[in-house]
């Protein structure tokens, strides 16, 4: 699995980074780490639009978890920044969601669940963010 990376200047360049992801997208789960306004839920709109889903994205920190529509089947969107242990993240029932045949589940705030996950199951996708940059790291 390729590790890549991006050097963000501007907003509008996460549509070529979500076009250069999206061929290596092949684990069910996504990761997505950052600190607030790091851009995870920007980036996650664009790669649902680009998914061909035409669902409005929002941030789930509330909610939890958003569900999208795609032509290639569902995306769960999950954020456990408001979670604080194992035992919340299994009641919001995750693992149903990450069972789901077909379906691929975007975490943001991952920290919380990730070591349950096996290894060779997710990637990763860092955001850094500088006083002019945005780095972006894949693997």
């Amino acid at each position: 699995m390729p590790n890549l990376s991006f050097k963000l200047t501007t907003l509008a360049q996460w549509s070529e980074v979500v076009k250069t992801l999206i061929p290596h997208l092949t684990r069910p789960i996504l990761l997505l780490k950052g600190n607030l306004g790091a851009g995870k839920t920007t980036f996650t709109k664009e790669l649902v639009s680009q998914l061909g889903s035409t669902d409005p994205v929002s941030s789930p920190t509330y909610a939890l978890v958003n569900t999208y529509q795609t032509a290639k089947g569902k995306i769960y969107h999950f954020d456990l920044y408001r979670l604080n242990s194992l035992e919340e993240v299994y009641g919001i029932g995750i693992e149903e969601y990450l069972d789901e045949p077909g379906a691929f589940c975007i975490i943001e705030w991952p920290e919380v669940f990730e070591s349950e996950l096996d290894q060779g199951n997710f990637h990763e996708l860092k955001i850094e963010n500088t006083q002019q940059f945005r780095d972006v790291f894949f693997n």
